[in-house]
Parts: C-alpha cells; sequence; structure tokens
C-alpha cells in the first residue's frame, strides 16, 4: 500500500497526517493554530514536493505559506504573495483555491474572494492579478454566494497551458483558451432556479467542478440543485443527477485513474444543509453520471448530520485510488480501495474546510 500523505484544513488550523505501511499516524497539533485554513495544495511536479496552504487569521488577514519538507516547517513571504493592486479599490479577503498548473511546472493559481484569478510562476510565493478576468464586462453582475464571492475552482488542461476554466460563486464557470486575454461564460445546460431567468448566459451558484481522468474535455459540476456533466470542455452542460437522492451539494471529485468514475456527496437541501435522508453516503458513478450508486461500507449508519463542503472531498493518485473526505463534524474518513470500503481517520476536529492527498515517492 503507498505511502500517502493528507492535508485537512480547517477553521482552526492545519492538520497533516502521512500513511506508512498501511498505518495512518497525524501529527500532534495543528499547524497555523486558529487560522481558518480554505485552500491547500500538494504541489508533486518538482524533485521535492512542496505544499500550499491559504491561511486566514483574524488578526493579520489572508495570507499563502508555503512548505518544502512535507510541513514539518512554514515560510510566509516577506510581502504578501497575494494582494489586490491600489487601482482595484478591492481588498483580499481570502484564499479560496490553490492549484498547480497542469502543463507548466513553475505555474501555480490562486483563487480568492473577492472573486478574482491570480498567476503565480514561482511555485507560489508571489502572484499577479489576471486582469482580464476582473475586469470582464459582466463582473458588476456578480453576486455572493451564501458563503461570499469566491473563485473557487481552477482547472487547467495538461494539453494546452493557455486553457483555464474557472467556476466562481455566483457568476458561473469562465473559460479562457488564449492564457487569460479574454473570457467567455460557460454554463449553457446549467440552471439558477433562484433567478427570474433559471438559464442566464452568467450567474449560476456553481459549487464545485471536477475534470474526467481518461477524457480531458468531460467535466462533472455540482450546482447549487443539480449535477452536469460536460463533454466538450463546458462548451454544453447535461444533467446527470436523476439517479440520486437529492441533487443538492457541495463537493465532486474524479477518479484519479478510471475515466467515466466521479464522486458527490448529496446534501437534503440548500434550506437544510444535512446529508441526503440524514445518512452519511458518498455517491459514485462509473458511467459518467448515468448511474449512481451509494459507498456507505464503514461509514456512519445512523442519522448523521457532517455536512461536507466543496473542497472537503478529493482523491489521490495512488492505483486503487483513495478517496477522502471530511465534515463539518470534524470527522475525516478514507477509503484506499475506490470507495468501496471507509474508515475513519479523526474526529472532534474544527470545521473541515478542504481536504487533499497525494502519494509520496
Amino acid at each position: 500500500m503507498a505511502d500517502v500523505l493528507l492535508t485537512v484544513g480547517t477553521r482552526k488550523g492545519l492538520f497533516i497526517g502521512r500513511r506508512r505501511d498501511g498505518a495512518w499516524e497525524f501529527d500532534e497539533s495543528p499547524y497555523f493554530n486558529a487560522q481558518a485554513v480554505y485552500s491547500v495544495a500538494i504541489d508533486s511536479r518538482g524533485d521535492r514536493p512542496r505544499l500550499l496552504a491559504g491561511g486566514d487569521s483574524a488578526h493579520w488577514g489572508p495570507s499563502v505559506f508555503h512548505s518544502d519538507d512535507l510541513g514539518r516547517t512554514w515560510t510566509e513571504p516577506a510581502r504578501p504573495a497575494v494582494k489586490f493592486p491600489k487601482d482595484t479599490g478591492a481588498s483580499l479577503e481570502r484564499v479560496w483555491q490553490l492549484h498547480p498548473a497542469a502543463a507548466e511546472p513553475d505555474v501555480v493559481y490562486a483563487g480568492t474572494e473577492p472573486a478574482a484569478l491570480y498567476r503565480s510562476e514561482d511555485r507560489g510565493e508571489s502572484f499577479e492579478l489576471v486582469r482580464p478576468l476582473w475586469e470582464h464586462p459582466t463582473r458588476s453582475k456578480w453576486v455572493p454566494g451564501g458563503g461570499g464571492e469566491g473563485l473557487h475552482t481552477v482547472l487547467t488542461d495538461e494539453r494546452d497551458p493557455r486553457a483555464v476554466t474557472v467556476a466562481v460563486s455566483t457568476a458561473g464557470v469562465f473559460r479562457t483558451a488564449d492564457g487569460g486575454a479574454s473570457w467567455e461564460p460557460a454554463n449553457s445546460g446549467v440552471s439558477a432556479v433562484f433567478l427570474p431567468d433559471p438559464n442566464p448566459e452568467f450567474g449560476q451558484c456553481v459549487h464545485k467542478v471536477a475534470r474526467d481522468a481518461a477524457n480531458p474535455d468531460r467535466l462533472y459540476l455540482q450546482n447549487h440543485w443539480g449535477v452536469y456533466r460536460s463533454d466538450d470542455g463546458a462548451g454544453r452542460w447535461t444533467d446527470i443527477g436523476a439517479d440520486l437522492p437529492s441533487t443538492f451539494g457541495f463537493t465532486v471529485a474524479a477518479h484519479p485513474h478510471r475515466g467515466d468514475t466521479a464522486y458527490v456527496f448529496p446534501i437534503n437541501a440548500d434550506a437544510d444543509r444535512v446529508p441526503a435522508d440524514r445518512r452519511c453516503r458518498v455517491f459514485r458513478t462509473e458511467d459518467a453520471g448515468t448511474t449512481w450508486e451509494p459507498l456507505t461500507a464503514g461509514l456512519p449508519s445512523e442519522d448523521h448530520y457532517g455536512t461536507v463542503l466543496r473542497d472537503a472531498m478529493c482523491t489521490d493518485d495512488a492505483d486503487p485510488a483513495g478517496v477522502y473526505f471530511g465534515n463539518r463534524n470534524g470527522e475525516v474518513y478514507a477509503s484506499a480501495d475506490d470507495g468501496d470500503s471507509w474508515r475513519q481517520l479523526a474526529s472532534h476536529l474544527p470545521d473541515v474546510l478542504c481536504v487533499r492527498a497525494a502519494v509520496l515517492a
């Protein structure tokens, strides 16, 4: 069984676990004590893995930290890594997403609140605002979601470094094919049930987007009501939620190796944010959303109230794949067999905001 590094960002610090020889062990105390950690990335592209964490101190404000020794020590740049230029009139609320680019070894993207995209060319030590998206003509009509106006998803394409797809709550999906010089809304087929026009060009409350392992043009989307698939890189979306107990939810993750395979965690409703039917279940599709099956072996069978947030589910790159999720009960669960069976790794943590895992070489 491969050794794995697991990072768990919570409302009060970052917890790091390691699986060695099949046994899990967590570090004794959290990093960034009392800071909310909304984003983590494990950048394994270089000779030495780099961890990136988006911390948010109630006293000092948000910052991006990095570690080159698997989290034992952390560095904060002398100048803020992510900062809004003065002429924007904006100030950074938090870093929602940190994403190592698929086709550019030193490039890392950051998604922020207010909703903006930043690009780093030094593995996350400094970032520059991607202005064409910030100055998009639709921006004045973007409306914050319940958790704020956050750019929470960044997807890059290993075939083409100029192709980037992002998602914003609540503006929807936007994509560029020219390295960020221009952006277009990409929400055709995704509904916005809370708007007078339920099928607008933009304004959807997209919660998360993931890319299929075998077909890079296939994307999976969890919406504020609705689970969707695109087969043309977000050009058009099709509803694939008919077989689920609820189409409301926050997270979606794709299997790292197997095409047509993705995972969601359905929530009862936007007005009842607990697991669907109050049961702790991950749902998996192996046919690109035609059917879904509940994965429950090893998960609690009694009434359950642990909501899984948008970045609180992930997969690693092992084979068979590890699947992980954390919830607002402070519980963390892991599967080492593609989701077929589960075990609890941690309990009584603060609210889990994000989870990331990677195999250690």
